[in-house]
């Protein structure tokens, strides 16, 4: 590899010095953060305005899909602002038009209408607008392993830690347990699981409750891949009450599972799909709601009360049409699932050697490793919610030899761009590979 250039003027310390002088970081006292000045990108790899390049095993925020600085993206960013750079949400733009057009292909069943807006956050949130003002029921069922957003009511949807120093907050949101228990109780089977979200729906009242919505795949609370069947049965069980099913594919859409949407693998339809993050490759913020033909039938008498100054921005629509092009001329999602089988069995080795793996789930290139203390009790190597020692020299180690990831409780993520080689994944793994051998010592 040849080492990167820079064309900051600034150096690392002084960027570092400044964002935390003036600016917040999220999910974090200020304090303690140790943030990576990065000065630019291409492909898998950034680099430190000094030239230190990381292999990004993140994607970013498991967002840059088809990797970084890919030209014609850029290119189509150019254009757009040359040619119309903003128009308001009441106009109708071709970049609009088109991107509408292209989604209604490739996003499941009749699916075909959408709503488009700044990001992951705010398509949930319209979707749970959507889903209340289209049933005039008002309870929201979601997972507490879940993560939705942060903004106020998906906030209180999320299940995981970060909903808990933002409560009390929207009324009506029921939280029901996933089929995964953790690392030392493991997986119910989809029989039990639906069992007992049939029960939830029952004491709860299914006449009041609008929708449930989940990750089909879980992303930051472990990579949760369903157990067969699961996703099918709660179809039937949101049909049989007439409870609307929206698929938070903010992050497992778009090729992150080897299928354009998670959804795809069990050939499951939801009501309302929420997307962001790989629509464009973050190149430019986007978020969308895609909902099915009787949903969006139902606004076309009654009024939609919900609207962003940013709704179907030119510049986005256009940035998402080209990353959609990129996906189908390079075979991105083929490269998931090729790439995704060679992640598998890396992580099937780190298994066999390294007795600290107490757990691997992936599905294309969406995977996360569970640490143990040890096989016999399957105690995790940080407490939930916590972080340890091991777990703060792994993630210190990571970042001294060049990979970015994400390092969170007892896990880390193996998330990175969908335009990976073989090679780059393997050089990932072989740090990972010291990694896990450095903090058994």
């Amino acid at each position: 590899m040849t080492t990167a250039g820079s064309t900051t003027t600034l150096d690392a310390k002084t960027i570092v010095d400044l964002t935390k002088r003036h600016t917040l970081f999220e999910w974090s006292a200020q304090g303690a953060i140790d943030p990576i000045a990065v000065a630019g990108a291409k492909g898998c790899w950034f680099w430190t305005p000094e030239g230190k390049r990381f292999l990004d095993f993140n994607s970013q925020l498991m967002c840059v899909n088809v990797g970084h600085g890919d030209e014609r993206v850029i290119r189509a960013i150019q254009q757009q602002a040359e040619t119309l750079a903003y128009a308001n949400p009441f106009m109708a733009t071709e970049p609009r038009a088109r991107l509408g057009r292209k989604l209604a292909e490739i996003t499941p069943g009749d699916i075909d209408t959408f709503f488009f807006t700044n990001g992951g956050a705010e398509a949930n949130e319209n979707a749970i607008k959507l889903a209340r003002q289209f049933t005039g029921r008002h309870k929201v069922l979601s997972f507490y392993r879940s993560y939705h957003g942060a903004t106020a009511g998906v906030m209180t949807v999320t299940g995981d830690p970060r909903r808990w120093a933002n409560e009390p907050g929207m009324p009506g949101v029921v939280h029901v347990l996933n089929p995964y228990h953790g690392i030392q109780r493991g997986w119910d089977s989809a029989a039990k699981a639906l069992a007992d979200l049939d029960e939830t729906i029952q004491l709860e009242g299914p006449q009041t409750i609008a929708a449930f919505i989940l990750e089909p795949v879980v992303g930051t609370n472990g990579v949760l891949v369903p157990p067969d069947g699961y996703l099918r049965g709660v179809r039937e069980v949101c049909t049989k009450h007439g409870i609307l099913m929206i698929a938070d594919e903010v992050m497992s859409g778009f090729g992150r599972t080897g299928e354009w949407f998670a959804v795809d693998h069990w050939r499951v339809v939801p009501d309302l799909i929420t997307m962001a993050k790989g629509l464009t490759s973050a190149y430019v913020p986007l978020g969308a709601v895609g909902m099915r033909r009787a949903i969006a039938e139902h606004f076309r008498e009654k009024v939609f009360y919900g609207g962003l100054t940013y709704n179907s921005h030119p510049l986005a629509c256009a940035t998402a049409l080209a990353t959609l092009q990129v996906y189908e001329d390079d075979r991105l999602i083929e490269n998931a699932r090729r790439m995704g089988a060679v992640m598998q069995a890396l992580m099937d080795d780190l298994a066999s050697r390294h007795p600290s793996v107490g757990a691997t789930r992936s599905i294309g290139l969406f995977g996360i490793v569970e640490l143990v203390q040890d096989r016999s009790s399957m105690e995790p190597l940080a407490p939930f919610n916590g972080t340890s020692e091991p777990m703060q020299r792994l993630a210190r180690f990571f970042r001294d030899e060049g990979l970015y990831t994400f390092v969170r409780w007892n896990t880390f993520f193996t998330n990175p761009p969908l335009s990976i080689t073989e090679e780059e994944l393997r050089h990932g793994f072989d740090i990972i590979d010291r990694g896990l051998a450095q903090i058994a010592q």
